[in-house]
């Protein structure tokens, strides 16, 4: 496998496993706790690999899922959104505002690769360090 192939396939692993970590943070109350083992082993699985500290920004991406989930289910806020159907009505209170959790989710999806793409440039131009004697 090459180094590029094994880098996004790191950030990929990072970006799921900080998707299941935020998740289970605004899911706590709920599926939150079934959802954290499988945030904590992603964790260790990854951190306990060598050199997965360059596929780290992609826990920064991951946080954009969970904001997508958040603005699809609130897609007829800000407020208060009511059905009816021929036997009854419904309304839900407190939508927040889509577009405001669409735009962070995008800023953070699009942050994560960004700094993936400097480290990497950063990396491959610095000179390599000299052996200490």
């Amino acid at each position: 496998m090459t180094s590029n192939t094994r880098a996004w396939l790191l950030f990929t692993g990072w970006l799921l496993t900080g998707a299941c970590c935020l998740l289970a943070l605004l899911t706590a109350l709920s599926v939150g706790i079934f959802i954290l083992p499988i945030a904590v082993a992603g964790t260790v699985a990854l951190a306990t690999r060598r050199d997965t500290w360059r596929g780290l920004p992609g826990l920064l991406s991951g946080a954009s899922l969970p904001l997508f989930l958040l603005a699809y289910l609130d897609r007829h806020g800000p407020g208060t959104y009511c059905t009816t159907s021929a036997n009854a009505g419904s309304c839900t209170d407190g939508l927040l505002d889509p577009w405001l959790l669409l735009a962070a989710g995008l800023l953070v999806l699009v942050a994560g690769p960004a700094l993936f793409l400097r480290i990497r440039r950063q990396s491959v131009h610095s000179p390599a360090p000299s052996p200490s004697e």
